[in-house]
């Protein structure tokens, strides 16, 4: 948080471009990025490049995150996101970009993602629940955002020890849960 690229739109991939080597270059160095960090989502922004692509990989089992299903490493290049239900849930969102704090973030829950994949295919996936935040929340970086500027009410962003100290417990039914 605090470096610039974080900050800014992020540009367009461009036709040639896509499946370049540079490209490819680029995605491997944002999954060795993200499995270093223990992360499940990376956009380019994140590592200092300014480009409309993110990937999002979600192991399955115990997570920091809670129990998950499992997502395929999936690469989005000039995605755009439609909300589909305008229903919001709120989970804890964390990020590699800034570090140790958590946050209380609404967003809605059925999302329509159209993007690009390596072949230059447009394709379209729909996503919905912890999914559709996590979506969210990284194609958020190629719009120049952070989680903490999602986050409407400010006693909720909170330092991840603290979290983990008072938050991540067992919560009473209609209580968000912990992402």
């Amino acid at each position: 948080m605090g470096h610039p690229t974080l900050r800014r739109p992020a540009r367009a991939v461009q036709p040639e471009e896509i499946g370049s080597d540079a490209i490819h270059r680029l995605l491997e160095d944002m999954r060795d990025t993200l499995q270093h960090a223990g992360g499940i989502g990376l956009a380019a922004p994140q590592i200092d490049e300014s480009l409309r692509l993110a990937i999002i990989e979600i192991p399955g089992g115990p997570s920091r995150y809670g129990e998950l299903e499992p997502m395929p490493s999936t690469l989005f290049i000039n995605p755009r996101i439609e909300v589909l239900d305008p229903v919001r849930a709120g989970y804890w969102e964390g990020c590699l970009s800034v570090p140790g704090l958590r946050g209380l973030v609404e967003r809605p829950q059925h999302v329509l993602v159209t993007f690009q994949n390596l072949r230059g295919e447009t394709r379209g996936l729909a996503f919905s629940g912890f999914r559709a935040t996590v979506v969210q929340h990284e194609l958020d970086h190629l719009d120049g955002k952070l989680f903490i500027d999602r986050i409407t009410d400010s006693t909720k962003l909170v330092f991840e020890d603290e979290y983990l100290r008072y938050i991540e417990q067992p919560t009473p039914p209609g209580d968000p849960p912990a992402v």
